[in-house]
């Protein structure tokens, strides 16, 4: 690692800017100077040292157990058993089992039901004893919860591909479907992508209703409270979410299910084929459908039930997609949802450039070369369906993903590439990025993550939905990076689009001051991200909106002076309840404040020096608490890559507005 020729000498790791005389702690203070530099300089050489030779950074992406033991139960589905690889998950799984007995959706979350089955079939399918003592506690865990019966729709379903549970169980899913018109209340094109994505290939899995091979023929019958035959309250809703429409839905779905003996086989052979055609076109290669592990699992699934043989082409693509997931550290291994390369490249550059070093800079180059090439201009993504006459312009999530750009990368990569000193390479490729992104705009000003008013609500009520996450609307924290990305252009024809969407934002602000995160935890999340857009649009800091965001950042500060948000916000009656302090939330919330123009205030004093103290001899940082959730309530996520960009930003900006008054 390379270190500047004028760099500090290194201060101790325990130094704290409160170790000082407070008559000493001026702006421009030599020795806390020297502590932040050394800070700066040791994360920004941790960061350039992980970036990977291409020019990408992609740190690890990680989910609760559900996604490792469906990896085993995928395994056992097909028939296609690594035991090597299915010891090191089920050590993985044992390991994150909670003192509940069962596995929560993030650590040190309540007991949820539909992971906990999930794992416990998964360690069972995998050779685990029932008698075992952790399968006991888990056991009772889940009976105590109203056994299997009780998952959501995704659990069921898999359940009744193994035969553990009669397909009545599952919501009437038929591939015709994917026939509907778009006019027509509900299709494909009215449900957000990842819904898309996983939905299309599920309906010939329900549609065919296959048999998992199940080589050791393994069975939980003991997870059922009533035989799973004789069970007649599968569709069992969350108390309050019972509805004349839900009901209305659930009658739909009765007649439907008796209906499909009729269906002609002709019009049902026609809907397989034009499912399939649509899985084939979209089967991304080595990325997978998609590129998130769900809808690679049903693709290869449904690539084995529709005769591809295990020397296709496209069916190996598809294997080699799930196994590019596999992280595998010594005894144990998990599989990551996705990927995020193009996320993580992003935001590392935008550090690095905030760090602002010789050193520093050339990476970031690196890094938006890297990102240059990845632009999506001519392909055909679904959102062309409804914008058929815009330019391409957007990047994706993962290092491919062709069908599916989404708004948010799409935002933070023009940022970047706008911030950056060798911005001769990048005009053309942040003007159509622009032109995307406000052409992705919703009718009510706001901006999606993947989608154009995708607000349907009345399908969060279908059956299949229970999971409350079928659907994409505009949310505060892809707004703002849009607003940030479009105010630093400042481009004359962006400014209706600019002015609806700060509207829109300043509409979505919480009674208490703060903004809700949709995709990352929470509202100390989504308050940075809004607080950093008014800045760059020119919204000044006596602005009431960004006091009262002020206010209520400093009221969540931790006594050690940094901030911490646990994934329970996400439950309405929890709305940010606090927890320990995390590295990642703490630079979020100095960013915000350094936003609001705070630099010299005592939450900022506080928040740098807990950075300080938490920062690692590596230079970097480390927490193991989720980051964001996938999908709110559902599914959630730790981006190992928080706490190695988002501290340095914070710190690199504290440094530069605090000596400079510039905020890059």
């Amino acid at each position: 690692m390379s270190s500047p020729a004028s760099a500090p000498p290194p201060l101790s790791r325990s130094a704290s800017l409160t170790d000082w005389p407070a008559p000493a702690r001026t702006a421009h203070d030599a020795t806390r100077d020297a502590a932040l530099d050394c800070a700066v300089v040791l994360a920004r050489d941790a960061l350039i040292h992980r970036q990977a030779l291409d020019g990408c950074w992609q740190f690890q992406l990680e989910a609760d157990c559900t996604i490792p033991a469906e990896y085993i139960m995928m395994m056992h589905f097909l028939g296609e058993l690594d035991a090597q690889l299915e010891a090191k998950i089920t050590v993985y799984l044992r390991a994150r089992q909670a003192d509940h007995g069962g596995w929560p959706l993030y650590p040190g979350g309540d007991f949820n039901i539909s992971c906990s089955v999930k794992a416990y079939f998964a360690l069972k399918l995998a050779g685990d004893s029932p008698d075992a003592p952790h399968m006991v506690r888990a056991r009772a865990a889940i009976l105590g919860h109203g056994g299997a019966a009780a998952t959501n729709v995704f659990t069921r379903i898999a359940l009744a591909l193994f035969g553990q549970l009669p397909w009545r169980g599952v919501p009437y899913i038929p591939v015709e479907i994917v026939l509907l018109p778009r006019w027509f209340p509900f299709n494909i094109h009215r449900v957000s992508y990842w819904s898309r994505a996983v939905m299309v290939p599920l309906t010939m899995l329900c549609t065919l209703k296959p048999r998992a091979s199940n080589p050791r023929r393994v069975q939980i019958d003991e997870l059922f409270t009533v035989p799973a035959e004789q069970e007649r309250h599968y569709f069992r809703r969350p108390l309050g979410r019972s509805t004349v429409l839900t009901r209305l839905f659930l009658a739909l779905d009765r007649l439907g299910r008796a209906a499909d003996r009729l269906i002609p086989a002709a019009l049902r052979g026609y809907a397989l084929r034009r499912a399939e055609a649509w899985t084939l076109e979209r089967l991304n290669g080595e990325d997978g459908l998609g590129a998130i592990f769900p809808a690679m699992v049903n693709a290869l699934e449904v690539l084995t039930i529709r005769g591809y043989r295990n020397d296709d082409p496209r069916r190996q693509a598809a294997k080699k997609a799930l196994e590019s997931l596999l992280v595998e550290e010594g005894s144990s291994a998990y599989c990551q949802p996705c990927i995020s390369p193009v996320w993580d490249t992003a935001l590392a550059a935008l550090a690095l450039q905030e760090a602002g070093s010789s050193e520093a800079l050339a990476a970031a180059t690196r890094g938006l070369q890297w990102l240059l090439a990845r632009q999506l201009l001519a392909e055909d993504g679904d959102w062309r369906r409804s914008r058929p006459h815009l330019a391409g312009g957007g990047w994706a999530f993962q290092r491919a993903n062709p069908h599916y750009p989404d708004l948010d990368d799409t935002a933070v990569v023009a940022w970047a590439m706008h911030n950056t000193h060798d911005r001769e390479h990048f005009p053309t490729a942040v003007d159509r990025a622009l032109d995307w992104l406000v052409g992705m705009q919703s009718g009510n000003g706001g901006f999606a993550a993947f989608d154009v008013d995708n607000t349907n609500y009345y399908l969060n009520e279908i059956p299949f939905a229970d999971h409350g996450a079928l659907l994409d609307p505009p949310t505060s924290d892809v707004t703002a990076r849009v607003v940030t990305a479009l105010a630093l252009a400042a481009r004359k024809q962006d400014e209706p689009a600019l002015a609806r969407a700060l509207a829109w934002l300043r509409s979505q602000q919480e009674p208490d001051g703060s903004w809700f995160g949709r995709w990352g935890t929470n509202y100390v999340y989504g308050t940075w991200s809004v607080l950093t857009a008014f800045a760059q649009a020119g919204i000044r800091s006596d602005d009431a909106a960004v006091r009262r965001a002020v206010a209520w950042l400093e009221s969540r500060q931790n006594a050690d002076g940094g901030w911490g948000e646990s994934n329970d916000s996400y439950v309405p009656s929890q709305a940010a309840p606090r927890a320990a302090s995390t590295p990642h939330q703490s630079a979020w919330a100095v960013l915000g404040l350094l936003a609001a123009g705070e630099e010299a205030s005592e939450a900022v004093q506080r928040g740098v020096d807990y950075l300080l103290r938490t920062q690692q001899p590596d230079g970097l940082w480390s927490d193991s608490s989720f980051t964001a959730p996938g999908f709110p309530r559902v599914f959630y996520l730790r981006y190992h890559g928080y706490c190695a960009y988002f501290p340095l930003w914070a710190l690199a900006a504290f440094r530069n507005r605090s000596r400079l008054g510039t905020l890059h």
